[in-house]
């Protein structure tokens, strides 16, 4: 009995030094995992998993720390058994999505954000769920977007290229140390410094190509915006400034933004800014076209997500004015940062809470009459993939720029990618009216290849505006036609033009087509014999032609012409005929049709008789009559 208690009360301290053991583990794990250290805490809690201890924590905080890693491959296989435990938290099913749609499994990635839904999840309005052809509308959509070859990543992490007065500037963990080696515990990677090279140049760069002055530190750095005088520098650091770190209350140190000077070839004078704080991290500055707002990316009190963009304005003498978020359209509840704006005044920037390819896509926006950003558009294929796209900058010529992504087939985790744009051409026009020159609201416009085969149309706007998307190199032939008009038509080519050119203009004009039915309305009117009152009949004619002017012909303008029989006096009959015309054209107008539309009422007497019926000839009096007249004559019509 003693040796049996013995070997019981052995196998009791064992077990419990074995617990005592993996609890210490999962507490290291967690430290590890709480300062950001997530390849240190991964292998911790796999060792834990393989142990069994507390297991189904450990599968939990191990994908997460895969998922914050961006590594979508490894998340997901983790999740997959993180959603099968029982009392789940929901938000996993979240997490098991978005960590598919990183490794292309939409169709999959899609049922578990409807588990989500379901199970109380709540979806940001901008989530790809509310389009479930995204994905195949923007592998189908035309290429504006090619990459070129970048001679100078490493195989760690290289993001942030800017291009300026012809030099890149670029943010790299390149610099693995020589005697002490400095890693940033999140990745394993050595820190970030900001460098500079020769934007033609073929050859790669070295820890020589650091910038010259104080921005780099011991610490993270970049990455950066420069003025457009080249004499500023906003840029990215740890919460690190005259050799002083400072953490939050957390234990972390926090990004902030500060400015610095260029001085005799040297980037100096750091400046600490007024929108930092030691609690919340400020970062991946931007500039506006003329400098007098900065855009940037936190997590301060106030944001809606992750992390959110906000601007705020640079006065004249350098101080900073008044904060702004830039609100729903801009940020959701995930992640948004790495803003940039064009020459353009076009804000780009990544999200993975957006509707997306992978995990953080790049998008562009849209603006509103009033300036309002009402709308973003994801950039599409290639410079989106599956996994993390961020840090788009362009040139000032708006074709050329740079991006980064950790997605396969790269030199390291992160790489620099560069790209030139074929613009998208158009054929743009407004289709008028030959005879007032007013636009044409409705009309069809046809678009041809040069085999005359349709491949467009649509109908021009209220003001006869249209615009249609063209294919460079091709020869086309367009056509306007509408029901009232003869068509027109302009043959034009998009062969051998410059790239930045956007736009071929065809402005087309339709001619009426005059309808002989319609006409055939303007009836003669005829008068009494040394009368010129409007008669019964002659006023049921007249209302028919009110009537042709103002619904069916709103534009058409007429002259008005009287006649008299050749009985009486050559003087008495052309009063007679000019009573006429006015009593013509004054009921007209009494009934509603604009005086400009009657170009001239005129009596001509007795001098453009219909037949033989002149004085001393034997006519009876309906031939008399058949010249006791009014006519209309067309002028313009629609």
């Amino acid at each position: 009995m003693k040796i049996k208690n013995y070997i019981l009360v052995c196998i009791i301290i064992l077990l419990s030094f074995n617990s005592f053991s993996q609890q210490g583990k999962q507490k290291k794990a967690d430290t590890l995992f709480n300062k950001f250290s997530f390849v240190k805490a991964a292998e911790v809690y796999k060792d834990l998993i393989q142990n069994n201890y507390n297991k189904e924590y450990a599968t939990r905080q191990l994908a997460d720390c895969y998922a914050f890693l961006r590594d979508p491959k490894n998340a997901s296989r983790y999740y997959k058994s993180v959603v099968n435990q029982e009392n789940v938290p929901v938000e996993y099913y979240y997490k098991y999505a978005q960590s598919l749609r990183g490794i292309k499994k939409y169709d999959e990635s899609q049922i578990w954000l409807e588990r989500y839904k379901d199970s109380g999840g709540v979806v940001n309005a901008n989530d790809f769920s509310k389009d479930i052809n995204f994905i195949t509308s923007v592998f189908g959509a035309k290429q504006q977007y090619f990459l070129d070859r970048v001679h100078f990543n490493s195989k760690f992490s290289d993001f942030g290229a800017i291009e300026y007065d012809g030099k890149v500037y670029f943010t790299s963990a390149r610099d693995e140390g020589v005697g002490i080696k400095r890693l940033y515990g999140w990745n394993e990677q050595p820190f970030l410094d900001v460098y500079v090279t020769d934007a033609k140049s073929k050859s790669n760069v070295d820890h020589t190509g650091k910038i010259k002055g104080d921005i780099n530190s011991m610490y993270h750095d970049g990455p950066v915006a420069i003025t457009k005088d080249g004499k500023t520098m906003y840029f990215s650091r740890n919460n690190f400034n005259k050799d002083i770190e400072t953490k939050d209350r957390k234990g972390l140190t926090n990004m902030k933004i500060y400015r610095a000077t260029l001085v005799d070839g040297l980037w100096t004078n750091i400046e600490d800014l007024s929108i930092n704080g030691d609690e919340f991290s400020t970062q991946h500055p931007a500039l506006n076209i003329d400098d007098t707002e900065l855009y940037f990316t936190s997590d301060r009190p106030g944001t809606k997500g992750g992390s959110d963009i906000w601007k705020i304005e640079i006065l004249p003498d350098g101080n900073l004015g008044s904060l702004k978020n830039l609100g729903d359209v801009i940020n959701t509840a995930n992640a948004e940062g790495f803003p940039f704006i064009n020459n353009e005044s076009v804000l780009f920037f990544s999200s993975d809470g957006h509707t997306g390819l992978g995990l953080l896509d790049i998008f562009g926006t849209i603006k509103g009459d009033d300036d309002e950003f009402v709308d973003v558009i994801n950039l599409g294929v290639p410079v989106n993939s599956n996994k993390d796209d961020f840090s788009f900058t362009m040139n000032s010529n708006g074709i050329t720029g740079y991006f980064a992504s950790n997605r396969t087939g790269g030199r390291g985790s992160d790489d620099i990618y560069a790209y030139h744009r074929e613009l998208v051409l158009h054929v743009e026009g407004v289709v008028t009216d030959a005879i007032n020159v007013k636009p044409i609201p409705n009309a069809k416009i046809t678009l041809f290849d040069d085999n005359n085969q349709q491949i467009a149309y649509m109908l021009t706007d209220e003001k006869g505006y249209y615009q249609i998307n063209i294919d460079r190199n091709k020869d086309y032939k367009i056509v306007a036609s509408q029901e009232k008009y003869i068509d027109d038509y302009r043959n034009f080519s998009s062969k051998n033009l410059q790239t930045e050119l956007k736009t071929i203009t065809a402005n087309l004009i339709l001619n009426p087509v005059h309808d002989v039915v319609k006409l055939a309305e303007l009836n003669t009117i005829y008068f009494d014999y040394d009368k010129h009152n409007i008669r019964e009949d002659a006023a049921l004619e007249l209302d028919k032609i009110i009537n042709l002017m103002t619904n069916d012909y709103p534009e058409m303008v007429i002259r008005i012409e009287s006649h008299t029989d050749s009985r009486g006096k050559l003087s008495y009959n052309d009063k007679l005929s000019i009573d006429r015309a006015n009593s013509t054209y004054d009921y007209l107008i009494s009934h509603g049709i604009a005086p400009e539309r009657i170009t001239e009422h005129e009596g001509f007497g007795e001098r453009r008789l219909t037949n033989g019926c002149e004085d001393e000839s034997d006519c009876e009096e309906k031939d008399h009559q058949l010249n006791r007249r009014t006519q209309f004559i067309v002028v313009k019509m629609e």
